[in-house]
């Protein structure tokens, strides 16, 4: 059985800034691009049997230069719709919600954790017959990665305020180890 090696997409200026970057369609930066250049040697290896990209041009310029070929844009792998947080950063949402927390208040005017959740489930019920076949590559973005791959851990949606944030540019391994999904690598340049 093959591995889900979940991308997160390159540096933009606004995951520099620590802004919500949901729908907002932020270009890479160079840095972006040049670590998503650097992942190609790696990915090169693994031969993935299929890639699945969210359809935003910062995730699919990713894959591209990441040497990913036949990429298919998946709605399902988009960023958390942060409605009314869109462009902020934490800070910023805290000043007005002191307590504020994504993974336990949500955002305003936006998709709810659950709905977020039903997407990555979606996608993982397409993905994971392909594993059969050998490897599948995901390039998507910071939170709906930890949604995936605690999702893909049997997990609640909400676990994924455990896992430390992806770095721009960097590669989660999704596994299974005795028959049990299992996260093998997290935060890969």
């Amino acid at each position: 059985m093959g591995e889900l090696i979940v991308i997160r997409h390159g540096q933009t200026e606004w995951s520099l800034s620590g802004r919500h970057a949901g729908r907002t369609d932020v270009p890479l930066t160079a840095a972006g691009e040049a670590s998503a250049r650097a992942l190609a040697p790696r990915l090169a290896e693994r031969r993935p049997v299929a890639v699945f990209s969210s359809p935003l041009s910062r995730a699919l310029r990713t894959a591209e230069l990441a040497g990913l070929t036949g990429v298919m844009p998946d709605p399902d792998l988009l960023e958390w719709d942060y409605g009314a947080y869109e462009g902020l950063t934490a800070e910023q949402i805290q000043q007005s919600c002191p307590e504020w927390d994504l993974w336990r208040d949500g955002v305003v005017g936006g998709e709810q954790l659950q709905q977020v959740a039903a997407r990555t489930d979606a996608a993982l019920d397409r993905i994971r017959p392909l594993l059969a076949g050998g490897d599948v590559a995901v390039v998507a973005h910071g939170h709906l990665a930890r949604i995936l791959t605690v999702r893909w851990l049997g997990l609640p949606p909400s676990a994924a305020g455990l896992l430390g944030h992806p770095h721009p540019g960097t590669l989660a391994t999704l596994s299974t180890e005795d028959g049990r999904p299992v996260l093998a690598a997290w935060n890969v340049p």
